[in-house]
């Protein structure tokens, strides 16, 4: 495993091995490839168990699988934890290592941002709700630093995971509107045992809140019951939106930032008196909760259409 600091460093080694080729074949969605596929996966470190998911899956999918370790300044808010996001480099590349990865991107600030940006990229009305609403200027700082990232390493497939759904679909719209040449490839949630999505953050709640915090994912446990049952099916999204909120408000600690319900990939609001079962799209129940000050995302897709077919 290769570890790089330096952008024109990291670009060398995988022209190198580019220019080596691969030494078999690989199975890119139901096609065989001859080609050397080079399988991206950025993250902002101290990874899980969920970012091993990513991982492992571009190992499945690439020749060369290149990690990103960078901790964005610009997608975080002038009151956020930018300066308190949790890091621990010696342990995530040990999950690197274990994983399979070949190069591994460790920049600094000054590295990826040499001068202060004068050029975002924005993706209009994906970014106008749910977290984009909530954090302002977020989805600028992704799509930035994510577009930073296919210039330099070039990958035919990035690795998403779908816990921030909407920045699944957010990249999807940059991708396609700016004819980048690479595949998003959307991955699972990957949940402790109990059902919690692992992040990053998990890490900053007390025993108690993190107890309560199951409450997300047990609303969410009930969409996908009522969503599969033939006769609860008929639920209107209002009655759906207000089950969801009631399971969630049990939790005493529980402040809850957003509940949507929305189209994926659109992220369309749909009319509260409207059945779920006439929804012809795909649906997806959005939510992000603070327990103290710490602010947790997840979501549940319903898949209705074969909207996204490499999903």
């Amino acid at each position: 495993m290769i570890i790089v600091r330096e952008v024109a460093q990291l670009r060398k080694i995988i022209a190198e091995r580019r220019q080596l080729g691969t030494s078999g074949t690989k199975k890119v969605h139901g096609s065989t490839s001859l080609q050397h596929k080079v399988g991206f996966v950025p993250t902002m470190g101290y990874l899980h168990e969920g970012h091993a998911s990513l991982m492992h899956k571009a190992r499945e999918m690439a020749d060369t699988v290149v990690l990103s370790i960078f901790v964005n300044p610009i997608q975080f808010g002038p009151n956020e934890d930018l300066d308190s996001y949790p890091r621990d480099e010696a342990h995530d590349l040990e999950v690197a290592r274990r994983e399979g990865v070949d190069i591994v991107f460790l920049p600094t600030v000054a590295e990826m941002y040499p001068q202060p940006t004068q050029t975002k990229i924005r993706v209009s009305a994906l970014t106008d709700r749910l977290c984009g609403a909530s954090r302002p200027g977020h989805f600028d700082g992704v799509t930035t630093v994510v577009a930073k990232l296919f210039n330099m390493i070039g990958p035919d497939l990035a690795f998403f995971g779908m816990k921030d759904a909407q920045q699944v679909a957010v990249l999807q719209q940059m991708v396609t509107d700016l004819n980048m040449n690479v595949i998003i490839v959307p991955c699972p949630i990957v949940r402790e045992a109990d059902g919690l999505a692992l992040s990053s953050r998990n890490v900053y709640l007390s025993a108690e809140q993190r107890e309560q915090a199951l409450v997300l994912s047990q609303s969410l446990r009930k969409v996908q019951e009522v969503s599969e049952d033939i006769v609860t099916n008929t639920i209107t999204i209002r009655q759906l939106h207000q089950m969801v909120e009631s399971t969630i408000t049990s939790s005493p600690l529980a402040d809850i930032d957003y509940i949507e319900i929305l189209t994926f990939p659109g992220l369309e609001p749909l009319l509260p008196e409207q059945r779920l079962c006439d929804v012809q799209e795909d649906v997806i129940v959005a939510l992000a909760v603070k327990f103290g000050n710490t602010r947790l995302i997840d979501n549940i897709r319903i898949q209705k259409a074969e909207v996204l077919s490499h999903v």
